[in-house]
């Protein structure tokens, strides 16, 4: 049988130069870059066969990429899309799923604190919403809409009544203002607190350094050193900390450490220094 002629290919400037990329970039994958190839030497006016020689290929598969190249141009080289497997799970079970995770465990009577995909997976089992799924489609389907039902943040509710005025005044000095002014040069915001019930540990024997195939050694038993309160204080708009430790806290401590602030330049000669603190670093009485 005459066997049918090669496709005639000419190239303009635009796909020669996207053809070369694509056939000598250093990312590019394998079989694109083959596709370009065979392309570019059909351009040539080389035959199907002596291309198949030249690249290792066979005639039919250089056959396929000049025809289509020569019907549908530069999108014809990029793979068809496939149907692929056919979905195991409807949309309306993802929703379900999606839901469920969005329930907390005691609403369905399951003894947890959170939920987990395997928890999850194990759930949707019970509940019949499919027949079977494993942990790890739970996790993709909730990474979709960002639903991470194992993790907790803390918050509460604000209950003083009072708070608005309170914290209108402190987040004005932050910003540097007081009364409706802005704060002069001279003037300097403190923001102090304490750290309670600080652990002052000591390890019982030094700790090795690497060496050549050897990583640090540190040894596990420690010494107790009794517990610290730990006092701290902020320039807000000259990020600058004080701090000093104490057997406990109350108004004492918290005295030592405005006197050790207020001892210093420029808090000594400022005309007003603002402190910011809550009323247990100056209730009178000390912490056990």
């Amino acid at each position: 049988m005459p066997v049918a002629p090669a496709c005639p290919i000419a190239l303009t400037a635009y796909e020669r130069e996207r053809l070369k990329k694509m056939a000598y970039g250093h990312k590019t994958e394998h079989r694109i870059r083959q596709r370009a190839q065979v392309v570019l030497l059909a351009a040539r006016g080389r035959s199907n066969a002596r291309i198949a020689r030249e690249m290792g290929l066979h005639r039919d598969t250089v056959r396929t990429w000049r025809g289509r190249f020569a019907a549908h141009r530069l999108p014809a080289l990029s793979d068809r899309k496939r149907s692929g497997r056919p979905p195991r799970f409807t949309p309306l079970q993802t929703a379900q799923v999606k839901a469920l995770a969005c329930q907390l465990p005691p609403e369905s009577g399951t003894p947890l604190a959170r939920w987990s995909a395997p928890e999850l997976a194990r759930e949707v089992v019970a509940r019949h919403i499919a027949p079977t799924i494993s942990a790890s489609t739970v996790r993709r389907w909730l990474k979709q809409d960002a639903v991470k039902p194992w993790q907790q943040q803390s918050w509460i509710f604000i209950t003083d009544p009072a708070f608005r005025p309170k914290a209108e005044r402190v987040l004005d000095l932050y910003a540097r203002t007081w009364g409706g002014l802005p704060l002069g040069v001279d003037e300097y915001v403190i923001s102090a607190d304490e750290k309670t019930s600080v652990q002052a540990r000591c390890r019982c024997h030094p700790t090795l350094a690497p060496g050549q195939a050897r990583a640090m050694r540190v040894n596990h038993t420690y010494g107790r050193g009794g517990a610290l309160a730990y006092l701290a204080a902020y320039d807000v708009h000259r990020a600058k900390v004080f701090g000093r430790c104490e057997p406990t806290t109350g108004i004492d401590p918290f005295m030592k450490l405005v006197a050790q602030v207020m001892s210093q330049e420029p808090y000594a000669s400022a005309k007003r220094l603002f402190w910011v603190v809550d009323r247990n670093s100056v209730r009178p009485e000390a912490k056990p």
